[in-house]
């Protein structure tokens, strides 16, 4: 299963769910590039390739229906809401996926290993991802097969 199958939730067979709920079981093969898979257990490897936001828009535009130019504004909406959220100090949780979150870091002296001067690091927010256990689990069982 992909990336995309893993941030949807799922449940049920993906070839009796109507169309607009056909959402939860969109999954991007790999292997074959530009090709949709079922929902199944046994995991696709990515390899080198990255998933980007045309591959996440492709797969809606293959798998629900929508026009690409419409799958394009589904993803970018998705991703404007997540980070909206995030800019906002909100926490973003994708059940079965992770959690998002933003941690602000206090200011610190930092050493530049070359020199050993102390340096002072200000104050940051950072982004954070916490994978859940059923993520970390499917990625290690991923690791075994290979």
């Amino acid at each position: 299963m992909g990336w995309l199958g893993a941030l949807l939730s799922c449940a049920g067979d993906p070839a009796q769910t109507s169309p607009a709920k056909r959402l939860n079981f969109i999954d991007i093969d790999r292997e074959k590039p530009g090709t949709l898979c079922s929902l199944n257990n046994k995991g696709i490897s990515m390899g080198d390739k990255t998933l980007t936001r045309m591959d996440l828009s492709e797969a809606v535009f293959r798998e629900v229906g929508l026009s690409r130019n419409e799958s394009a504004q589904l993803v970018e909406s998705l991703l404007n809401h997540m980070s909206d959220a995030l800019v906002r100090g909100e926490q973003v949780k994708i059940s079965s996926f992770g959690t998002f979150s933003v941690r602000d870091k206090s200011a610190r002296i930092g050493r530049n290993p070359k020199t050993g001067e102390e340096v002072p690091i200000q104050p940051r927010r950072v982004l954070t991802f916490r994978p859940s256990h059923l993520m970390k689990d499917r990625v290690a069982d991923g690791n075994r097969k290979t």
